[in-house]
Order: C-alpha cells, then structure tokens, then sequence
C-alpha cells in the first residue's frame, strides 16, 4: 500500500487553513482583524496574511483562534509579455525566532522581469529567508507551463483561487498542474482565496495533517500532507494491489487522475467512494472530487515513478 502523505493516520483532526489573504494593509477590503474574525468564525485553524511585498508576523485578532502564519505575496510583472503578464507567489514561513530572515513590515519593491527564469532569483531569495513559495493563480496571470516548468523551488502552486474565480472566471480547477506533473514537476496543489473583497474570503483551504503550531503546519505543508478543498472532504486516498481508492463526504462525481488518457469518472447521488484499476506506467495518481452544490476537493500526488 501507498497511502497518500495526508492520511497516514486515519480518522485524525485535520487543520483547516488560509494560504492566500490580502487586508487594508495592501488592497484588501477588511481590516486584518476583520480578516482573522471572520475566519475564525468559518471554521479556520490558520491563515497567513500575505499582503503585497510586506512580510507579517502579527496576530491582530488573538480572541479570533486563528493561528497567523508569517508571510506576504510577492510578484513581477514581465517587459517581454510573449511569456504572459505576470508573476505572483505568496512565501510562508516559520517565526522570526526559528530562523525566518525577513521582518515584520519589512517591504519590497516590484518591478519587472524579462520572462519567468528573471524571478528565479525572487523564489531563491524568499527560499534562502527560510520560507515555503507558492505558485499563485497562473491562468490570472497568463503564464504558460512551458515557461513555468523551468522555475525551480516552488512546493505547491494554486489549484483553485478564489479571487480569481469571483472575479473573472479563473483558476478554478487545475490548470496546467497536470501538465507540471507529467513534465516530473513535483509540486503540490492548494487552493486559496487571494481575498481582496469579502465575497473572495472563506471559500477555498487546505486541510493540513498537523498539530496548530507554525513549525508543524510548514513540516506538513511541505511534505504534501494535505488536500485542498472548497467544501468536500477526502478521508483517504491510497493504492494498493493494483488499484486505487478514494474515501470523501458525499460527492456527485469522483474523478482519478493520472499521467495519461483518459482519467477514470463516477458520477451519482452520495458517493462516498472510488476504486479504479491504477495503470500500468503512471508516473502519479491523484483524486477530485464534486459534491452536489458544484463544489470541488483535490487530493496531492501519490508519486509512482
């Protein structure tokens, strides 16, 4: 059996969070107290205030329960646009006490960058401050695979970003992340809100396998143990003697993914639960799952190759 890095203990609690969130401190609409109540009162164990270019440590809202993960969005926008519009990634990292590099309130410039391997310098910095980097919207952005594919240390990219959603119809599920995985990319899928107005908050998180605590959500985040999800939950997901199995909350539809053509499908009322022969050569397997109201939860990678 390969058991999915998420769910290698079965049945535990598993942490909801926030990995993308802007607030009055960049462009957002609610105040960054504002922002952590109203998380808190859905349900969210963490979430990291990345507004643009401007690093924060600082729980603004302690009786909201909502753990602050450090962190900030930067980007760069690209002088040469055959290779898209821009470049966005949001970086979280550890305390400034456990090795974090960068200030509260410390701020960045933008700027601009010939073609994605400009920001290569721009991951490597955040990477070498001690934070995680994540790939934002890149349909938003207009940034094909073929040039991402060459950037170099981002663990997860968006799958789903509800800004961008709301706001013009993107990012809604998976682009070009299967292309990253059959190119061997190894990279693990989130989905985030990018909240800037109050209808963008609340609606898109990961479920992390990890005790409330900065060191171990960025362990787990790192290590691919957690889903994402806009209202679903996955219970498990695993191979074994050839096949493999997905456990959710009722869906109507149940899709596996893998390296080739065509992904396998179950559609119907309540499903709980997919099993599918696993093909001969995969390189990697993975799940999504649709429940009633359209609502979508994505399993990580099991890795194969």
């Amino acid at each position: 059996m390969i058991r999915q890095a998420a769910f290698q203990d079965p049945g535990r609690r598993m942490l909801k969070g926030g990995l993308h969130c802007h607030t009055t401190r960049s462009d957002g609409e609610l105040s960054p107290e504002e922002a952590l109540r109203l998380y808190g009162e859905n349900g969210y164990d963490f979430l990291a205030l990345t507004d643009h270019r401007r690093y924060n440590y600082r729980d603004f809202a302690p009786e909201s329960g909502v753990l602050v993960l450090p962190g900030m969005e930067m980007d760069r926008d690209f002088s040469d646009r055959r290779y898209g519009r821009c470049i966005h990634t949001v970086c979280v990292g550890p305390e400034k006490e456990k090795g974090n590099a960068y200030d509260h309130d410390q701020t960045f410039d933008g700027g601009k960058v010939a073609d994605p391997l400009g920001y290569q310098p721009v991951i490597d910095g955040m990477r070498d401050a001690g934070n995680l980097v994540i790939y934002c919207h890149p349909d938003w952005s207009c940034t094909p695979y073929t040039t991402v594919d060459k950037l170099r240390g981002c663990f997860a990219m968006e799958i789903w970003n509800s800004c961008c959603v709301d706001m013009n119809g993107m990012d809604s599920n998976a682009y070009c992340w299967d292309e990253l995985l059959r190119e061997g990319v190894r990279v693990f899928g989130v989905a985030t809100d990018d909240g800037h107005f109050r209808a963008n908050y609340c609606v898109g998180w990961v479920r992390v396998a990890a005790e409330k605590d900065v060191s171990d959500i960025l362990r787990a985040l790192e290590a691919g143990a957690f889903y994402a999800s806009c209202g679903p939950e996955i219970y498990d997901f695993f191979t074994e003697d050839g096949n493999v199995t997905v456990k959710c909350s009722p869906a109507s539809r149940i899709r596996i993914i893998d390296s080739t053509f065509p992904s396998a499908k179950n559609e119907g009322d309540g499903l709980t639960e997919m099993t599918a022969p696993l093909k001969d050569g995969v390189s990697y397997v993975r799940a999504e799952i649709t429940d009633a109201d359209g609502r979508m939860a994505w399993t990580n990678p099991i890795y194969l190759d």
